[in-house]
């Protein structure tokens, strides 16, 4: 009789799943590294920016400095008391206090984003002061700015987005 392959079965799988963890990992850093960016890729979580991205949709990011974005440029920002970075377009560009600021909506959005301080959390925020801890910014301000959205891939983080809300995770 001959003897069973060694890695057949249950094996062959645990090798294959460990080489795809390791090519995800490796191909998420690689990006990482050469788009200046801590998220390269993110999950679009809800419909704010219908018809450009719809839930599910992945966005490809690329880190930019805040003078290279401009008005229509899809952008994404840390809001204090946020869970997770807000994708959303920028509208206007005004200068605040002599800082860079950004008018930014979502395409399905009536209003633009607010920017509520909170300096403890976000100690950058002391130089847009006179406002006072509470207060809500008109603009976002450009320190806020993490990155710009180059590519969607639609639809194919819409799994991983429903599994993640079933469990309770987001």
């Amino acid at each position: 009789m001959a003897e069973r392959n060694l890695l057949g079965g249950w094996k062959a799988d645990a090798v294959f799943l460990l080489i795809s963890l390791v090519v995800v990992f490796m191909v998420h850093s690689g990006l990482k590294v050469a788009l200046h960016t801590d998220s390269p890729l993110v999950i679009v979580i809800s419909g704010s920016m219908e018809p450009t991205f719809y839930r599910g949709d992945v966005v490809l990011l690329k880190g930019v400095p805040s003078n290279e974005i401009e008005v229509g440029d899809v952008v994404v920002y840390r809001r204090p008391y946020t869970k997770y970075p807000i994708i959303h377009r920028v509208r206007k560009i005004l200068e605040y206090n002599g800082k860079r600021c950004f008018v930014i909506q979502g395409d399905n959005n009536w209003v633009h984003d607010f920017y509520p301080l909170d300096i403890n959390e976000f100690p950058y925020l002391k130089s847009y002061l006179p406002l006072a801890e509470g207060d809500v910014l008109p603009c976002i301000p450009e320190e806020a700015i993490e990155s710009k959205a180059l590519l969607v891939f639609p639809k194919i983080g819409y799994l991983p987005l429903i599994v993640r809300e079933e469990l309770g995770l987001g």
